[in-house]
């Protein structure tokens, strides 16, 4: 599993309204902890690569038990999955590899291995966003290559690539990737992780941070 991770000066700039500019790094933190935890807990996830050149990350992630690469191509979302997929396979030739998105704090890990098992049905295999208009994860088979496509309306441009789209129910908290305060306010109701909720928690009803939260 590669999970791609900005510097958190940059990450998640759309919550700098309802989270203010000293939170919205430490949520995005959060909400990589929680999704890795979830990744490191799901009982079909061999492994978890995280690519990233935050410091900070890399020490909370790794602590977790994630092994953290830096973001060597340095050339955006895709170039780092691609690069964390060859780390993978450099280390493990012929493994099966996925990308999931860093922001889903409210990620359950027996939804995740519901994902993970019927994507082996197929070469490569993507799950669509809440939206169905980005993608929150995208597999590719021991004799297949990534070909990530994330960013924007990537549902569209990962079917033209050939991957299948996986059709499941109740698998929300797979899907609800969180880029505003909405977002954020749907995955509190599906149930956030540990560490996204102790954040969630300083948020004035995601208007502004609580006076003096730090």
């Amino acid at each position: 599993m590669v999970v791609p991770l900005k510097p958190l000066p940059l990450a998640k700039s759309r919550l700098a309204g309802p989270a203010g500019d000293e939170l919205r790094p430490r949520l995005a933190l959060a909400f990589a902890q929680d999704t890795v935890a979830a990744a490191l807990a799901c009982p079909v996830v061999g492994d978890v690569v995280v690519v990233t050149d935050d410091p900070t990350a890399a020490v909370e992630l790794a602590a977790l038990g994630a092994r953290v690469v830096p973001d060597a191509p340095g050339a955006g979302l895709n170039a780092a999955l691609a690069h964390g997929a060859r780390t993978v396979r450099a280390a493990r030739p012929g493994a099966a590899v996925a990308a999931l998105n860093a922001d889903l704090p409210a990620l359950r890990p027996d939804e995740l291995a519901r994902v993970l098992r019927a994507a082996r049905s197929f070469p490569r295999a993507f799950l669509t966003d809440a939206a169905e208009i980005g993608t929150t994860l995208l597999t590719a088979a021991p004799d297949a290559e990534l070909n990530p496509s994330f960013g924007g309306p990537s549902r569209l441009r990962h079917l033209s690539s050939g991957a299948v789209e996986i059709a499941l129910t109740g698998v929300d908290s797979v899907r609800r990737d969180v880029d505003t305060g909405n977002d954020l306010l749907a995955a509190a109701e599906l149930g956030l992780g540990p560490c996204t909720a102790a954040r969630y928690a300083e948020l004035d009803g995601l208007g502004a941070p609580r006076p003096g939260a730090a």
